[in-house]
C-alpha cells in the first residue's frame, strides 16, 4: 500500500487549546468540532469551532493551518459553503445578527462582511442547481430545525423561516438523552437542578443539507455532543423545505464504541474523486465537555436511496483511494490493533493513572508521569515479536496547568463563561522499536519539528518486527505533565483469528427502542464488532464491544426490525458471524 492512502481517525491535526474561565486561568482544554469541509479549487477547506482558521489539504491526509483573524473566533458551528462560485463562511451567535462573510478563494483572499440578517445558532447555507439559496439552523432540546431562503447575491433573507423538524425521542431510540442513550439518576441537588435547567430532552442541532438524486437530505445531530451516541441522522425530501420523510436507516453516522466514540455534527461532501465522506465530531469530554476531535468516515448512498457510511473499527488505519472506492463494504481494518492490553511500564505514574491505562483502548483513560518527572518514558511489550506497520500515539491533557491570562483578551461567552484562544504549542516525542529490549531503533523523532500533533498517526516506510515500543523525550503542550491515552501499534500477529460467534440471544424491550444482546464467547476474541441494520443487506450501523459478550443496543427505532451480525475480532484478523433475524 502507498504511504499517503492509510489515515486514522481521530485526523491528525494540531487541535487548539481553549480557556473555560479567562479569569482565573481553569479549565484547560483542546477543541475542534462541528467540522464543515468544502472542496474548492482542487483542496479541501476544514473549517471547525474554536479554530481560529482552517485547515487545508490536497489528500485529505497532510493538513496545513491557517489563521483567519477576520473572521469571528469565538463562534461555533463554522459553516462553509460554495454560493455563486464564491466560500461563504457564517457561525453561531446569540443576542445579536449573526454575520456572512464571503471570499473568492480563502487561500488568497481574506473573507469580507456581506451581511449580517439575524440571531441563529448551528447554521447551514445551501446553494440549489437552480441557484437558489436557503439557511437552515437550530440547537435546542425545545426547538425545531427551522430553513428560510436567502437572496443569493445579499444573502439577506427572502420571506419567513418554516419548520423543518424537531425531536423524537419517543420513536428515535438514538436521539434520547445520556451516554448509551440512558440518563443516569440524579446523585446530587445540582443534579436535579441542572436536569430541571436543560432538561431531559435531547438537543436536536448540526443540520447540514445534501442533494443526491433529486432528493434532499436534511442531516441533523442527537443528542448531545458530551455522549458516545452522538449521531447524525438524517430526513429525506423532494423540496428544499420538504415535506420530510425520516430515512428508515438511521443515524446514518454513529461511532458508540471503541477507542474514541462520537460521530455527530458534521457535513456530507465528495473528494476529488467522487467519493463521498462524512466527517463529524468525535468526543473525549474529559476535562470539558467541549473537549472534542474530529473524525473522517467514508458514506455513500444505496440503491434505494439510503444515505450511509461505513463506521466498522472507525479509530483503526482507513484507506484514501485515489480513484473510485472499493471497499465501501470494507468489514476489516486494513491492520490490526496488536497493542491491546500489552504490559506496559513507564518511567513514574501519578496514582489512578497507571501505565496499564495507555493501552486499554480508551480515550478517555491515561498513564501520566509524575510532575517531578524530568525525564519521562513509556514503554509496551507485545509479548512476542509482531509484524508493525504503524503507531498511533494519543496523548491526552492530564490536569494542564492554569495559566496566566491576560483579561483584557478574555471573550465573554453567550453561555455566561469567559473564552480566550491559546496560540499553538509543541508536542514532541522520541519513538522506539526493539525487539529484545536492548538495542533500540529510531521510529519516529520530530523533536526538532515545531509541531504540535496529539494523535500522531505515523506509519512506518516497511513493515518491522518489533517487540518492545518505547516513547522519551517527551515535550508536552502548556508544560504539563506526559500523559498517553493511547499508544496504539498496528499490524499483525502471529496467531489465528478468533473463533465465530456461534448464537445470539436477544430480549427487546417493550417500547422496542432498546435490544439487549448476548452471544457465545468466541475463542480468541479481544472484542466484537456488532453490526446491525434494516436488512440483511443494509448491516449499516456497527458497535465495537471490548471485553465484554453483552450490548444494550439502545440506537434503534420505534417499530423496526433488525438484522445483527456480530464479528469477533483478535490482532490477527476478523472472523463474520452469520446474520441474525431479531424481532
Amino acid at each position: 500500500m502507498i504511504m499517503e492512502k492509510i489515515f486514522c481517525n481521530p485526523l491528525n491535526l494540531e487541535y487548539r487549546y481553549q480557556i473555560k474561565d479567562a479569569l482565573t486561568g481553569k479549565g484547560v482544554f483542546r477543541e475542534a468540532a462541528d467540522p464543515t469541509m468544502v472542496v474548492f479549487k482542487g483542496k479541501y477547506l476544514l473549517f471547525c469551532s474554536m479554530s481560529g482558521g482552517f485547515w487545508y489539504s490536497d489528500d485529505l491526509r497532510n493538513w496545513k493551518f491557517r489563521e483567519t483573524p477576520e473572521l469571528p473566533i469565538y463562534h461555533y458551528a463554522p459553516d462553509v459553503r460554495q454560493v455563486n462560485g464564491q466560500v461563504v463562511f457564517c457561525a453561531s451567535h446569540r443576542g445579536e445578527p449573526c454575520k456572512i462573510f464571503r471570499s473568492p478563494d480563502p487561500l488568497s483572499v481574506p473573507f469580507a462582511e456581506v451581511s449580517a440578517p439575524f440571531s441563529f445558532w448551528d447554521p447551514d447555507i445551501f446553494q440549489d442547481d437552480d441557484g437558489r439559496v436557503y439557511l437552515y439552523w437550530g440547537c435546542s432540546s425545545k426547538e425545531p430545525i427551522y430553513g428560510i431562503e436567502l437572496d443569493s447575491d445579499t444573502l439577506q433573507p427572502i420571506g419567513e423561516k418554516k419548520v423543518m423538524f424537531g425531536e423524537n425521542d419517543a420513536e428515535h431510540g438514538w436521539e434520547r438523552k445520556g451516554e448509551n442513550n440512558k440518563m443516569p439518576p440524579p446523585k446530587k441537588f445540582r443534579d436535579y437542578m441542572m436536569r430541571f435547567a436543560v432538561g431531559t430532552k435531547p438537543f436536536i442541532e448540526g443540520a447540514y443539507m445534501t442533494k443526491h438524486g433529486g432528493k434532499y437530505y436534511l442531516q441533523y445531530a442527537a443528542p448531545g455532543t458530551e455522549s458516545n451516541v452522538y449521531g447524525d441522522g438524517v430526513y429525506i425530501g423532494e423540496t428544499p423545505f420538504g415535506p420530510w420523510t425520516y430515512q428508515t436507516h438511521n443515524p446514518f453516522s454513529s461511532v458508540p464504541g471503541g477507542f474514541m466514540q462520537g460521530a455527530g455534527h458534521g457535513s456530507t461532501f465528495q473528494d476529488l474523486n467522487g467519493n463521498w465522506w462524512h466527517i463529524s465530531t468525535m468526543r473525549i469530554s474529559v476535562n470539558e465537555n467541549f473537549e472534542r476531535r474530529i473524525g473522517l468516515f467514508p458514506c455513500d448512498f444505496d440503491k434505494d436511496g439510503n444515505l450511509y457510511c461505513n463506521q466498522n473499527f472507525a479509530c483503526y488505519p482507513q484507506t484514501l483511494p485515489e480513484g473510485k472506492r472499493e471497499d465501501m463494504e470494507r468489514i476489516a481494518p486494513v491492520w490490526n490493533l496488536i497493542s491491546y492490553n500489552a504490559a506496559a511500564t513507564a518511567s513514574s505514574s501519578q496514582a489512578g493513572q497507571e501505565p496499564a491505562l495507555g493501552v486499554d483502548e480508551n480515550c478517555r483513560t491515561c498513564w501520566a508521569a509524575e510532575p517531578d518527572d524530568k525525564a519521562p518514558w513509556y514503554q509496551i511489550d507485545l509479548g512476542e515479536v509482531k509484524t508493525v506497520r504503524a503507531v498511533q500515539v494519543n496523548f491526552a491533557d492530564h490536569k494542564v496547568p492554569m495559566l496566566a491570562v491576560d483579561r483584557k483578551t478574555a471573550y465573554k461567552d453567550t453561555v455566561g463563561y469567559r473564552i480566550i484562544r491559546v496560540q499553538p504549542q509543541k508536542t514532541a516525542y522520541l519513538l522506539e522499536g526493539s525487539v529484545d529490549g536492548e538495542n533500540w531503533e529510531t521510529i519516529h523523532d520530530n523533536r526538532a519539528d515545531d509541531t504540535d500533533y496529539t494523535h500522531d498517526f505515523v506509519m512506518l516506510d516497511t513493515a518491522s518486527q518489533l517487540r518492545y515500543l518505547r516513547l522519551s523525550r517527551m515535550e508536552t503542550a502548556m508544560n504539563g505533565v506526559a500523559a498517553i491515552s493511547g499508544l496504539r501499534v498496528f499490524g499483525k500477529g502471529n496467531g489465528d483469528a478468533p473463533a465465530q460467534v456461534e448464537k445470539l440471544f436477544f430480549t427487546r424491550s417493550k417500547d422496542s427502542l432498546n435490544l439487549h444482546l448476548r452471544w457465545t464467547e468466541s475463542e480468541g476474541a479481544e472484542g466484537y464488532n456488532v453490526r446491525y441494520g434494516i436488512a440483511p443487506d443494509k448491516l449499516y450501523n456497527s458497535w465495537q464491544v471490548i471485553g465484554k459478550t453483552e450490548l444494550d443496543l439502545s440506537m434503534i427505532n420505534a417499530g423496526m426490525q433488525y438484522w445483527v451480525a456480530v464479528d469477533s475480532y483478535n490482532e490477527n484478523g476478523v472472523t463474520q458471524s452469520k446474520i441474525f433475524r431479531t424481532k
